[in-house]
């Protein structure tokens, strides 16, 4: 009863953190709501089905599964025979999916999932979708198209498949997306199985079907019904679910992390002003403990008010960033917001925990009050640091150094993690150390306006140097406001240089055929292109070594390559950290299973440095085609001397640093969302936590202004002597703000020089940190101004 009178009583006390806790609850409610729904769904292809048949999983390096390892044709027909005679089973259908893109008005047809639009046309029966008109595929080249292709049944349709351009007669048309093959042309493309789908007779229940099916199956693979059959997706659904969730999980971490360091500092502010409350309290018997858990309980109360406050306001955001997500093209298409019990929870369990653990250090601290503190002023206590800050301010900088020189070392795929976290641990230095800096800044800034004889100037320094502790906990969201947007910003800037740079650097003097509108360069563009690199990817499998060795194949990718020194038939190249994964050795026999399900033994030609232009795993380009006939060629780099065709529609010629910079835009409108997305929650988040503190401080000095009053101090210089000290405290919190971000971002610099070969200098926006530092400095001294103003009025009354 104690504490819930306590929040009654002192609510404006804790309105910073109950804002605090609101906001970032809200962003992780959003976030968690928003990865909820974008979670996989069964595709519209696999609604008529009851379940599917899938092949056993492999493992990647560190053993996590990944790839369904597919059958071969051997493999899998007895177990087509056996689902077949499963009872209520109307068709055991084998799903193929591969390579096809229409060609009009000689141009490729604008299809997202061109890579896996081919079928043959028993997977019309899983949709189930309906022949519209015309009749099924007989022949090799015949082929049944969606209506909304607008290709009339008899007519002839230029289809790009893997092989290049080919003519096809337009059999029938059906009212579904895809391109739909006789099954003999299909099995030529995919002879691989990878699906194979039971369609249920009317009235049957899955449940039977499901049970009979997995003794069929056996050890050979899986059955998955319901929610299950949503596991086999379109590449590029997977790809923008993945970049949605890289996303929205960099705000979610963003957002916890600030709101953690913003209710600390907060929670840390008010308790130092409630001094002589507790040595009250302890005057009258209340225990170290008994303190402590009211500083605790009380902070509960505010995170369980601010996180169902925070859980409304997240679901009611949810739209919003939906709506923002599909302008950046990172959503599964037909993706709707469902609202799930357990975000709501999670975030509730994050806002609640976050008050209390941002309360410890408060209450820890408040534990420490002698009674006799209850004749001292409140913020006497803040005039240094203490040993344990000491301690741990130097050990957390002492992290964040090390974190920061591991930026320069990470790989590409660490880097911006490392230097985000590396930011993290330094602005957390930052605002443990902040009292050492607070009271000499404070002194050489107000040095110049102590000669003028006016009273402000003077007060400032007095108020800065005196209470140090009070100060640094003001300039703490500063530091992270401005700290966060000097970081990403510059990421952003420097990326932007090193990489185009870099990768021209690579590539100078070549001529980079790409694809234009098409996933991958076919066959055709291959042959009018015979000289220069053309690396043919595909996942292959590494399988165990013994016969009957129980461990799972482990699945890589795989190139096959046209170069002279590593296209030979029967070995392979690999570099040395998949050598080292894989424990094998120069010399030694691998056996590789392809995609077609047939195994090749393959000798480990050589072992070399790791190059990511060779390759991890190379081998013939030929081997690759004759058990991949549905790959696709990456670009080609066609050296200088030669000449690059681009006759074959669907292509587009680049020099080095065209090449480069179209190769840096593609992912340049989506990184530099990302970064102003999260420095707008980042600033934003902590303008509204300097609001607040500046207001709590300002409040907490009721009593300093009216003696300044009563000592015959006007309202406009009470005001100013409000708005100079917050002025000076933001200074001093963007000073700090600017320089922790600078080794990380110099080590990034310094990792991307070694990883393009080119020199790559540290770039700040100078736009960008500039409105954080005017957007923090107005709205602190805006917030003082106002609590002051009212704060006088009152007393005036």
């Amino acid at each position: 009863m104690l504490i819930l009178a306590n929040v009654r009583e002192r609510w404006s006390g804790f309105l910073g953190a109950f804002v605090a806790v609101l906001v970032g609850v809200g962003l992780i409610t959003t976030t968690l709501v928003i990865y909820d729904s974008a979670k996989a769904k069964v595709q519209p292809r696999y609604e008529g089905t009851a379940a599917l048949a899938l092949p056993p999983h492999a493992v990647d390096a560190d053993g996590s599964p990944k790839d369904r390892m597919p059958w071969s044709k051997s493999e899998a027909e007895p177990l087509v025979s056996g689902l077949k005679k499963v009872p209520g089973v109307a068709a055991a259908v084998v799903d193929r999916s591969f390579y096809a893109q229409a060609i009009k008005d000689g141009r490729p047809v604008n299809d997202e999932g061109a890579l896996e639009s081919g079928h043959g046309f028993s997977s019309v029966r899983m949709a189930p979708y309906e022949l519209v008109s015309g009749r099924a595929p007989a022949a090799a080249d015949e082929v049944v198209v969606d209506r909304a292709l607008g290709a009339a049944v008899g007519s002839e349709l230029t289809v790009n498949v893997t092989q290049g351009r080919e003519q096809f007669k337009v059999v029938g048309t059906v009212n579904g997306p895809g391109y739909y093959f006789s099954e003999e042309f299909a099995a030529r493309q995919q002879p691989g199985v990878a699906t194979i789908a039971l369609i249920p007779d009317k009235g049957a229940g899955t449940g039977a079907i499901v049970a009979a099916a997995k003794k069929v199956v056996g050890e050979h693979g899986s059955v998955v019904s319901g929610d299950g059959r949503s596991e086999p997706q379109p590449e590029y659904i997977e790809h923008k679910r993945f970049l949605g969730v890289q996303l929205i999980s960099a705000m979610a971490i963003l957002g916890l992390f600030t709101t953690v360091f913003v209710v600390a500092s907060i929670l840390v502010l008010s308790t130092g002003m409630r001094r002589r409350e507790i040595g009250l309290l302890r005057t009258i018997g209340a225990s170290p403990k008994q303190i402590r858990r009211m500083i605790l309980g009380e902070a509960a109360v505010v995170g369980l008010a601010g996180s169902i406050a925070g859980c409304v306001a997240g679901v009611a955001a949810t739209p919003l960033l939906l709506s923002i997500l599909r302008g950046l093209d990172v959503t599964p298409p037909g993706m709707r917001i469902t609202i799930a019990a357990w975000p709501l929870l999670v975030a509730s369990v994050i806002g609640i925990g976050v008050s209390v653990i941002g309360a410890w250090s408060a209450g820890r601290k408040a534990a420490k009050v002698a009674p006799l503190e209850a004749l001292l002023d409140s913020r006497s206590a803040n005039k240094g640091m203490g040993r344990g800050r000491w301690i741990a301010g130097l050990s957390v900088l002492a992290l964040g150094v090390v974190l920061a020189i591991g930026t320069a070392t990470s790989t590409a795929d660490n880097r911006i993690n490392m230097a985000i976290f590396a930011t993290m641990t330094l602005i957390v230095a930052a605002a443990l150390l902040a009292p050492v800096f607070v009271a000499p800044v404070g002194r050489i800034l107000t040095a110049p306006f102590q000669r003028g004889g006016k009273a402000a100037p003077v007060l400032i320094r007095a108020e800065l140097v005196a209470n140090p502790g009070r100060a640094a906990s003001l300039v703490a969201p500063v530091i992270a406001a401005v700290g966060f947007a000097v970081l990403l910003s510059g990421m952003v800037e420097t990326m932007r240089v090193a990489y185009p740079a870099g990768e021209a650097l690579k590539v100078a003097g070549q001529t980079i055929v790409t694809p234009d509108g098409t996933p991958g360069n076919t066959d055709e563009v291959v042959a009018a292109n015979p000289v220069g690199k053309a690396a043919l990817p595909t996942r292959a499998f590494v399988e165990p070594k013994k016969a009957g060795d129980a461990c799972a194949a482990t699945v890589l990718d795989v190139l096959g390559s046209r170069d002279p020194k590593w296209n030979r038939q029967g070995q392979a190249v690999l570099g040395e950290k998949t050598a080292r994964e894989l424990g094998l050795k120069q010399g030694q026999d691998v056996p590789v299973r392809f995609a077609d399900g047939a195994t090749v033994t393959l000798t480990v030609a050589k072992v070399l440095p790791d190059d990511p232009a060779r390759g991890d795993f190379v081998v013939a380009r030929d081997l690759v085609r004759a058990h991949d006939p549905a790959a696709l060629t990456d670009d080609i780099f066609v050296p200088a001397g030669a000449k690059a065709s681009a006759a074959v529609p669907g292509v587009a010629l680049h020099d080095a640093a065209e090449y480069a910079l179209a190769d840096y835009n593609t992912d340049a409108k989506l990184t530099d969302s990302l970064a102003m997305m999260l420095i707008v929650i980042a600033v934003g988040y902590s303008v509204i936590a300097v609001a607040n503190s500046m207001a709590m401080a300002a409040h907490g000095r009721r009593r300093d202004f009216g003696v300044m009053k009563s000592a015959g101090g006007t309202v406009r210089q009470l005001l100013f002597t409000s708005a100079g000290e917050t002025t000076l405290v933001v200074v001093i919190g963007a000073a700090l703000g600017v320089l922790v971000p600078l080794p990380p971002l110099a080590g990034m610099a310094a990792g991307l020089s070694e990883a393009t070969s080119s020199d790559v200098s540290l770039h700040l926006n100078a736009g960008t940190v500039v409105t954080s530092v005017i957007g923090t400095l107005t709205a602190a001294v805006l917030a003082g101004m106002a609590v002051t103003a009212r704060t006088l009025k009152r007393q005036t009354a």
